[in-house]
């Protein structure tokens, strides 16, 4: 028995007596470690190997098809099997692991988050124009409403009946709607609008004392970039073959030049509305004989036009309080909005919205 077996190993010390006693052989025994010299193995006990038995190797073609069965049934043990249909579960937070390729979306459904969140936040007009439902053809009254409804937005000021009732519709020009309102057909809209006359005021290049003086434009084009302005002026080219449309901004130009070309008759005029205050403060610029001032509504890339480009924006009411809000009142001046506005149930909804 094992007790008896371990006694007797005991008593003699070594292992000698297995190997040759019984059937055993010296692979089944077990490589005990040697005594050093102060241990000494206590009678009875039996001191258990430290290191495990060797296995037995089987011999023959069996014993090799049996060894590779049980390595085959190893290794699919090993093997995770995903379960059918069930996708594997990413764990959140911190212990997130981050992927490789992060999908992006695309910058248009971008800006339709950021506007939503803008509106969202009741963020003022000044750090995003609002987009509203745009119209070229719009009434004379509709006109007159958007115009005079930015003006007492923007400068915080009530108009009194008064004066309400002086400024007429008929005072903001209605454009031909078989025109579009570009950059190319601003000289055919001018024309239309002079009608018969439309020779004799843009066309002719001779002063007349007492009725047409020098740096009078009779049209004043105010855009709110230079860059702008020379793409307006481009479309007044067929008017001005005899007298040349005058550069009234900053952009590489120098204000005694501008002043050098005051001095001549002037029909037209296009520039932005710092520079054209300043030359209506230095009274190199006249406005005794301005009929129609055209305001740009072009709006640049970012969606900004000049009433609702900040700086811009309130340089331009600076210069229309100062110049030519008496003006319009008195009715000795009309307004033309070029390009498409927000329309009446636009501004209606974006009101009520802000409200």
């Amino acid at each position: 028995t094992e007790q008896n077996l371990c006694q007797k190993i005991g008593s003699c010390g070594d292992l000698s007596f297995l190997v040759h006693h019984g059937p055993w052989s010296c692979d089944d025994v077990p490589q005990a470690l040697p005594l050093s010299d102060t241990e000494t193995l206590a009678p009875g006990k039996f001191k258990p190997p430290q290191t495990r038995m060797a296995k037995k190797k089987p011999l023959g073609a069996a014993s090799t098809a049996m060894a590779t069965a049980e390595e085959e049934l190893r290794g699919e043990k090993k093997k995770k099997i995903p379960k059918s249909g069930k996708s594997k579960r990413v764990p959140l937070g911190p212990n997130r692991p981050k992927t490789k390729k992060v999908k992006q979306k695309k910058v248009s459904e971008q800006k339709i988050e950021k506007e939503q969140k803008i509106e969202k936040e009741g963020k003022s007009t000044d750090e995003k124009p609002h987009n509203l439902a745009l119209s070229e053809h719009s009434s004379p009254a509709d006109l007159r409403k958007f115009f005079l409804g930015q003006f007492e937005s923007v400068n915080g000021i009530k108009l009194s009946s008064l004066e309400l009732g002086s400024i007429k519709d008929m005072y903001f020009l209605k454009l031909s709607e078989g025109i579009s309102q570009d950059a190319g057909n601003l000289g055919r809209h001018v024309k239309d609008t002079f009608g018969s006359s439309w020779k004799e005021v843009l066309f002719e290049d001779h002063l007349i004392e007492g009725k047409i003086d020098p740096g009078n434009p009779a049209v004043l084009v105010i855009s709110a970039s230079a860059i702008r302005s020379l793409e307006l002026l481009r479309g007044l080219r067929t008017l001005a073959k005899k007298c040349q449309v005058v550069k009234l901004f900053s952009k590489h130009i120098k204000i005694d030049d501008q002043v050098a070309l005051l001095k001549n008759r002037v029909n037209l005029a296009s520039g932005t509305p710092s520079r054209i205050k300043k030359l209506c403060e230095m009274e190199a610029l006249g406005l005794s004989r301005l009929e129609i001032i055209v305001v740009d509504m072009h709006t640049d890339v970012k969606g900004y036009s000049l009433l609702t480009l900040p700086q811009v924006r309130d340089e331009f009411w600076d210069l229309y309080k100062s110049y030519f809000h008496q003006r319009l009142v008195q009715g000795n001046l009309r307004i033309c909005l070029y390009g498409p506005i927000p329309t009446t149930s636009a501004l209606i909804m974006k009101n009520s919205g802000d409200q």
